[in-house]
């Protein structure tokens, strides 16, 4: 028999993603749609001296993209755009296999069960990609 898909721990992260109270007058915004399984994140920036001191994020996702926008949000806040954007990297590698990029993000390792199937690749990757593009867009 196989590993449930969406173990007690995916749910769990799915059903509390912070940040999710609109922000007012952000420095940087972006909404981005996954084309593999039409999953939806929207994500608000306030930056402070280069590292992301408030987001906001909006989600309409499958429970991976729900637990992978939790897992962004938890740790997101203190990071600057280079730190964000290695993490996305390492976050990559490790979906593609690399089991030593696990480390890539604090609690990644509970998105396990989707390392298998590249299809839910994209909606884990969405909310990081959001969040990078949100920063690019900062004035």
């Amino acid at each position: 028999m196989s590993a449930p898909l969406y173990t007690r721990e995916i749910l769990r992260l799915a059903a509390g993603i912070p940040h999710l109270a609109p922000m007012v007058d952000p420095d940087g915004q972006a909404e981005r749609r996954s084309p593999t399984c039409g999953s939806r994140v929207a994500v608000a920036v306030r930056m402070i001296d280069g590292r992301v001191a408030a987001l906001s994020q909006r989600v309409e996702a499958c429970a991976f993209g729900q637990a992978s926008a939790a897992l962004m949000g938890a740790a997101a806040v203190g990071q600057d755009k280079d730190e964000l954007r290695a993490a996305m990297r390492g976050i990559e590698r490790w979906l593609a296999g690399d089991e030593d990029a696990a480390g890539s993000w604090p609690g990644l390792a509970a998105l396990d069960p989707a390392r298998a199937r590249i299809g839910r690749h994209a909606a884990i990757l969405l909310p990081f990609v959001t969040l990078l593009a949100a920063i690019d867009e900062t004035r």
